[in-house]
C-alpha cells in the first residue's frame, strides 16, 4: 500500500513557486520588475504634483517645478537602471571601490560645505542642483559589500575577514552620515548591511557585534537630540494632550488625512489636508496624500505593487549561483522593502516618525535615482543568469548532437562491417 507524502503547508507551497524559477520564469521575471518599476515611478510623478502644486500656487510659485525636477531625475534614474543593466558585471566589481572611495569623499564634503535643511546636514549644492550623497551611498554600499564577500567567499567563517573591509569601510560612511544628523537614513544603510551580512554567510557572532554596535548608536543618537527624544515620546503617547500642535502635529495630520480618504478616496488632486496641514507633503509624509486622494483600496494597490517588486528580486537573487548575485539582490530587497515599510508605518502611526521617503513615490531626486541605479543593478544579476541559462543550453544542445553523430557513425560502421561479413570480403 503507497503511503501518500506529506503535504506542505500553504506558505511552503507558495515559497516553492516563487523559487522554482527556469530562464523562461526568470526573464517574466525581469519583465515584471520593470514594469512595476516605471508604475511606481510614473505614480510617483502624479503624486508630486498633486501634493506640491497648490502650496506653490499660494505662493505665487511655477506649480510644476517640482513635478518637472522629480521627472528630470526619474528619466535620468530610467536611462541609468537600462545602463547599469547593460554594462558587463566584471566592470561593475572592478569600479566597487572606487565609487565607495569617491562616496566617502562626498560624504566628508557635506559636511564642510554641505546645505542644513531641517537641522541635518546632508546636501551638496551645485547651482540650481541639490544632491544628496547618502542617497547615492546606497547603491554604491551594495555594489561594494557583495563584490567584497565573493571575493571572500572562503573565509567568511573566520571573524577578521567577515568584518575587513565591508563592515569597516561601510561603518566609516554611515558615521558620516550620522554626524550629519540624519538618523533616519542611518537606519536604513544598517538594515540593508545587516540583510548582506546575512545573506554572506558570516559567523552569528559577527552578526551580533554589528547588532550590538548599532543599538548603542542609535540609542546615543536618540539621547543625544531633544528633537528624536521628543518624537519617541509623542509616538508612545507622552504628553498627548498638548501634543497635537507640536511635534507630532505632521503624524497627526497624517492620520487625519488617511481616515478621511475612507475606502476609495476623495478623488485624485482633491486633497483638502494638503493645503497647509501637512508639512511637505511631497516628502515623508506623501502616503498620507495617497490615501486621502485614492483611498485604502489604491493605497493597498501601492503596498502590493512594492511586494511584487520584491519578489521579483528575491526570485533573481535565490537563482543566482554566486554570492555576489544573492547579496546585491538581499541588499536591494531590503533597501526598498525596509524603507517602504518605515514610511507606511510612520504615516499610519504604528511607527515614531524618522523621516524616511517612500521609494520612488516621495519627493527627491537623489532619491529617485539612486533607487533606479539600485534596480539596475538587480537587472544586471538577471541578465547575466539569463546569459549563462542560453548559454548551457546550446552548449547541451551541442553535446547532444555530437554524441547523435557518434551514434549515426557507429551504426553505419556496423551496418558497413555486417554487409562486408556476408559478402565474404
Amino acid at each position: 500500500m503507497a503511503t501518500a507524502k506529506p503535504r506542505r503547508g500553504f506558505l511552503r507551497r507558495q515559497m516553492r513557486r516563487i523559487e522554482l524559477t527556469d530562464a523562461a520564469g526568470l526573464r517574466t521575471t525581469v519583465y515584471v520588475l520593470i514594469a512595476s518599476t516605471l508604475l511606481l515611478t510614473a505614480f510617483g510623478f502624479v503624486m508630486v504634483l498633486s501634493s506640491s502644486a497648490v502650496e506653490f500656487v499660494s505662493a505665487d510659485r511655477d506649480p510644476y517645478s517640482l513635478f518637472i525636477k522629480q521627472a528630470t531625475f526619474g528619466v535620468m534614474g530610467i536611462v541609468g537602471m537600462f545602463v547599469m543593466m547593460a554594462m558587463p558585471t566584471a566592470w561593475l566589481k572592478r569600479l566597487a571601490w572606487i565609487a565607495m572611495i569617491g562616496m566617502l569623499g562626498l560624504l566628508a564634503l557635506v559636511l564642510v560645505i554641505g546645505v542644513n535643511v531641517n537641522g541635518n546636514k546632508n546636501w551638496l549644492q551645485f547651482g540650481p542642483v541639490t544632491l544628496q550623497p547618502s542617497e547615492m551611498l546606497k547603491p554604491v554600499m551594495v555594489l561594494f559589500a557583495g563584490t567584497m564577500f565573493e571575493r571572500k567567499r572562503r573565509v567568511m567563517d573566520q571573524p577578521m575577514h567577515a568584518l575587513v573591509p565591508v563592515a569597516v569601510v561601510v561603518g566609516m560612511a554611515i558615521a558620516l552620515v550620522l554626524l550629519g544628523r540624519d538618523l533616519g537614513q542611518v537606519l536604513v544603510l544598517a538594515g540593508i548591511l545587516a540583510v548582506m551580512y546575512l545573506v554572506s554567510g558570516a559567523p552569528w557572532r559577527v552578526m551580533g557585534l554589528l547588532g550590538a554596535a548599532g543599538l548603542a548608536m542609535t540609542v546615543v543618537a536618540v539621547f543625544a537630540s531633544p528633537n528624536r527624544m521628543m518624537r519617541i515620546l509623542s509616538f508612545a503617547g507622552q504628553g498627548a494632550e498638548d501634543d497635537a500642535q507640536g511635534i507630532g502635529f505632521q503624524a497627526l495630520q497624517g492620520r487625519f488625512a488617511l481616515a478621511s480618504g475612507g475606502w476609495t478616496g476623495v478623488g485624485l488632486g482633491q486633497s483638502r489636508l494638503k493645503w497647509s496641514y501637512i508639512p511637505e507633503a511631497q516628502n515623508d509624509f506623501i502616503v498620507a496624500i495617497i490615501g486621502e486622494e485614492i483611498g485604502l483600496w489604491g493605497t493597498l494597490t501601492i503596498i502590493a505593487a512594492f511586494m511584487v517588486m520584491i519578489v521579483c528580486i528575491y526570485r533573481i537573487g535565490f537563482r543566482g549561483d554566486s554570492l555576489f548575485s544573492r547579496v546585491v539582490c538581499g541588499g536591494v530587497m531590503a533597501w526598498i522593502g525596509f524603507q517602504a515599510f518605515v514610511n507606511i508605518g510612520m504615516v499610519s502611526g504604528m511607527l515614531p516618525v524618522i523621516g524616511v521617503p517612500l521609494p520612488f513615490i516621495s519627493y527627491g531626486g537623489s532619491a529617485l535615482l539612486s533607487t533606479l541605479i539600485g534596480v539596475g543593478l538587480v537587472l544586471n544579476i538577471a541578465r547575466t543568469e539569463i546569459m549563462a541559462s542560453q548559454r548551457a543550453k546550446f552548449v547541451a544542445a551541442s553535446a547532444a548532437e555530437e554524441d547523435a553523430d557518434g551514434s549515426e557513425a557507429v551504426v553505419h560502421s556496423v551496418a558497413v562491417t555486417d554487409a562486408s561479413e556476408k559478402d565474404g570480403v
